[in-house]
């Protein structure tokens, strides 16, 4: 008998318990979005994540947004990115940086022939990575559409979890906040989670230290 796929992953599956380290690439199948972890929020007093994102010809963000209370910067590194920020659209070339403040709406994407490398930023960074591993694991498990995006009844869990890191702008905010209070309650009914253990290292893991600070902890201990 044919097994019949479910339109979410197991909420009970097996967690992934392996430790996110620096230097390990996450990539978003759909959105052509490749990020490398350079620095965890751990990692530095102020709690910043950083990233190295290479952005693919035709990569694109899934949709226009704003952060209610981080700050995200880019510093392309090689290539150069569109970004729109609060309206404005401008191209940002090798060796500049655009910072992005709190609450403005934003949007980027490659529209370049060549590959891009973007430094990213994010302070505070520990809510924004389990965001972004979340949304790259539905896309990469096959769960969101053709723009990254997941079904309505996964949107509606997964909006509601990440409200305070991420608010996309289409729907209406007025509409996303009636639709999605009408078609959580529905979806939690049918299984669906707004964060699944396969996909969440960053809440399940444990957290290791650089590899250097280790090093130097195990000679202090030897002296």
């Amino acid at each position: 008998m044919a097994t019949v796929r479910k339109s979410h992953p197991e909420p009970d599956g097996p967690a992934d318990r392996r430790p996110v380290e620096v230097g390990e690439l996450w990539e978003n199948p759909v959105t052509r979005e490749r990020v490398t972890i350079l620095e965890r929020p751990w990692d530095n007093t102020v709690g910043r994540a950083t990233a190295e994102l290479s952005a693919l010809v035709g990569a694109r963000v899934a949709g226009e947004h704003y952060h209610p209370a981080l700050v995200e910067q880019f510093t392309v590194l090689e290539g150069e990115l569109t970004v729109k920020r609060d309206g404005y659209t401008g191209i940002l070339h090798q060796g500049e940086t655009a910072v992005i403040q709190p609450g403005i709406w934003h949007d980027w994407w490659n529209a370049a022939d060549r590959d891009a490398r973007v430094r990213i930023e994010v302070t505070p960074g520990e809510r924004f990575l389990h965001m972004l591993e979340t949304f790259f694991g539905l896309a990469r498990l096959g769960y969101t559409d053709s723009h990254g995006m997941p079904s309505a009844l996964q949107g509606a869990l997964t909006a509601q979890e990440f409200s305070d890191v991420i608010v996309f702008r289409r729907p209406p905010l007025i509409v996303q906040r009636a639709v999605f209070g009408a078609l959580a309650p529905i979806a939690r009914w049918r299984g669906y989670s707004a964060t699944y253990p396969q996909i969440s290292r960053m809440v399940l893991a444990p957290r290791t230290q650089r590899q250097s600070l280790r090093n130097y902890t195990n000679e202090l201990t030897l002296k």
